[in-house]
């Protein structure tokens, strides 16, 4: 209930009973499940760690199945299809859950399917097609009540290494800038080619990161190798996994920087933006936070999410 809801509802309350009203029911809007299957890798992982928390706070219901192969390319993904046509015994057109995408994609009646393409290439169009439009083909062919979407991945922490270290291959991009606006075009020319809308994750990556207040500012230079575990450096409100110790096949704890995959704050963001896609409802008062998350920050995580959907004109909130 919104601040100050309780007041407002007590004069109706009395009003009723004095017209005659001995008793008021208040029904609670009937809880709604939905069907969800994503084919990706790690980074839809990401994005959906917390939806089903997401969903069970508002009474809702997820039922959600994974197609998930770690830095899985959307070329790679179709590989598999056409290794399983090829050879329907071939195990390697299996995913971990040991079935195709085929059998995945008729186990259910999904209501929604998405893909994506895997960041390092999501900023290059030619890695887009003709594989989505090819996975788009067979997600309407053997989920006909899906809906499709693409899932707008995100770009890397201003001081990744892809940043930091750049190359000097020709399109590459060298900022956290270039690759949002690159991976953005890429994935906006992707949905319009297959008629799906954008689940915008990577703008709202953008919005919170280039928040003047809000967003993060990499730490003061620093020695890695001077630090001892478990000590970290400042890495305030990171949606990205950034800086963390990692242990090493002979033991010891390697100091890491991992500016790709969402942290706890870039996963809830990713949670939230896919709450207001797939359920079609409002994340602003949703009541659930990650226990180590920022009550504050979580807010405006919450809000911002549910801004970025508005923007992109997909239907959210009633």
């Amino acid at each position: 209930m919104k601040p100050g809801g309780t007041r407002a509802v007590l004069p109706i309350l009395g009003i009723l009973a004095l017209s005659g009203f001995q008793s008021l029911e208040v029904r609670a809007a009937p809880p709604v499940t939905v069907r969800l299957l994503t084919i990706g890798n790690s980074f839809s992982q990401n994005a959906t760690k917390y939806l089903d928390d997401l969903a069970a706070a508002d009474g809702n219901v997820l039922i959600h199945q994974g197609a998930i192969i770690g830095g899985c390319t959307l070329s790679q993904h179709w590989a598999r299809v056409e290794i399983l046509d090829r050879d329907p015994g071939d195990r390697k057109a299996l995913y971990p859950t040991g079935r195709s995408l085929r059998q995945m994609l008729a186990a259910e009646r999904w209501d929604f399917v998405t893909i994506q393409q895997a960041s390092m290439l999501s900023h290059n169009p030619a890695t887009h097609q003709p594989w989505a439009g090819k996975l788009a083909v067979l997600v309407r062919e053997l989920a006909p009540s899906a809906e499709l979407l693409v899932h707008q991945t995100w770009a890397y922490r201003c001081d990744d290494p892809r940043f930091t270290q750049p190359s000097d291959t020709s399109g590459e991009p060298r900022t956290r800038e270039e690759m949002y606006a690159g991976l953005t075009k890429a994935y906006e020319a992707t949905a319009e080619a297959v008629g799906a809308r954008l689940l915008p994750v990577g703008d709202a990556f953008h919005a919170v990161d280039s928040d003047a207040t809000m967003g993060f500012k990499p730490p003061p230079a620093f020695d890695p190798a001077a630090l001892k575990h478990p000590a970290l450096p400042r890495q305030t409100h990171s949606l990205h996994a950034g800086w963390l110790w990692r242990a090493s096949t002979n033991g010891p704890r390697n100091l890491v920087m991992d500016g790709h995959h969402a942290g706890l704050a870039g996963e809830y963001l990713g949670a939230c933006v896919w709450y207001e896609v797939v359920f079609r409802t409002s994340v602003v008062s949703n009541t659930f936070v990650p226990p180590t998350l920022d009550a504050e920050f979580a807010r405006y995580l919450r809000e911002t999410a549910h801004r970025v959907v508005a923007a992109r004109r997909v239907p959210a909130a009633k």
